[in-house]
């Protein structure tokens, strides 16, 4: 039977790189997931079995740290943009090369000589080379370049956030089993996962004719602290329009950003009957939920500047 052979790419999955930068005494920490990803000229290798045009994914792996050592990393975005030029340039078979990466932040310990601010030891002043992992949200960032334009998409996940009030869901459609009942005051809490592109594109020069290279370090903090804000912001009739201010807020402050897509779990949280033990639950001074972690609503949906084009892949797992 006759077949055609489809899509198909071949990479180094999950490369993790601790790197270390010694300034004194002061030591800093980037701690990455990394995942290379390259396809092109490889139907031999499907059809034969030819390895002609196959580089290892062993060399990649090593690629990888030596590109750590050689070029350092600023940031996830220009520790990405390095690897995939590099293999699209050096490699006369491949013709795109996609890189994908997370970060895990560390914040250092603080020590206890007095003064400063860190993290642990009852505060003090922040050691130079004493870390503890920090466990808010997961820093990612894809990177896809096929020999003349560079993508960036870039966001977070595992970042999650509740309003304890403000927050009210009600006037939906009914039908025979629907039985949920109208809130006027609830929490609203998630675990968001945003992804954002960015409109520079990247020639070989750098600037790509686009007002130069994003600050991608401040653009993550600015775009993080814009979401953050637009959740902390909004008197929410649905988790759907505290999203749509979400992705809002970030497109008016941040111009280099064309595109942004969230999803989020609503991390339902329902009051406990504690009727049958005379305990009368919701009263003015607090009440008592359990946290249901599923079956969970999921909430998904893409902002866009105005004259932008959607980009960003609907289902963020396949990022």
């Amino acid at each position: 039977m006759p077949t055609t052979l489809g899509q198909n790419q071949y990479g180094k999955a999950e490369n993790r790189v601790v790197t270390i930068t010694r300034d004194g005494a002061t030591h800093h920490i980037k701690d990455l997931n990394v995942s290379v990803s390259l396809s092109g000229d490889l139907d031999e290798v499907h059809h034969s079995g030819s390895n002609a045009h196959v580089l290892p994914t062993d060399t990649m792996k090593n690629t990888v740290y030596a590109f750590a050592k050689e070029h350092g990393i600023e940031s996830p975005e220009q520790f990405g943009i390095v690897l995939a030029r590099h293999f699209v340039t050096t490699r006369d078979p491949i013709d795109r090369a996609r890189v994908r990466i997370e970060e895990y932040a560390w914040e250092r310990i603080g020590t206890g000589g007095g003064g400063g601010t860190g993290t642990g030891g009852g505060g003090g002043e922040a050691g130079g080379h004493s870390f503890v992992r920090r466990g808010q949200e997961t820093r990612v960032t894809q990177v896809t370049f096929d020999g003349e334009r560079v993508e960036v998409v870039s966001g977070l996940k595992d970042l999650t956030v509740l309003n304890s009030t403000d927050s009210e869901f009600w006037g939906f459609a009914k039908d025979p089993y629907t039985t949920l009942k109208e809130a006027y005051d609830r929490i609203l809490a998630t675990d968001v996962s945003a992804r954002w592109r960015y409109g520079w594109s990247g020639g070989e020069s750098g600037d790509g004719g686009e007002g130069g290279v994003p600050d991608w370090n401040e653009s993550y903090e600015q775009s993080k602290r814009h979401v953050l804000t637009a959740f902390a912001e909004t008197y929410s009739l649905s988790l759907q329009q505290t999203l749509h201010r979400m992705g809002t807020r970030v497109l008016e402050h941040r111009d280099e950003i064309d595109e942004i897509r969230f999803s989020l779990p609503n991390k339902h949280h329902f009051l406990v009957d504690l009727a049958p033990f005379g305990i009368k639950n919701d009263t003015p001074d607090g009440a008592v939920y359990v946290a249901a972690d599923r079956p969970y609503g999921l909430i998904e949906a893409t902002v866009l500047r105005d004259g932008a084009d959607a980009r960003i892949a609907p289902d963020l797992t396949t990022l």
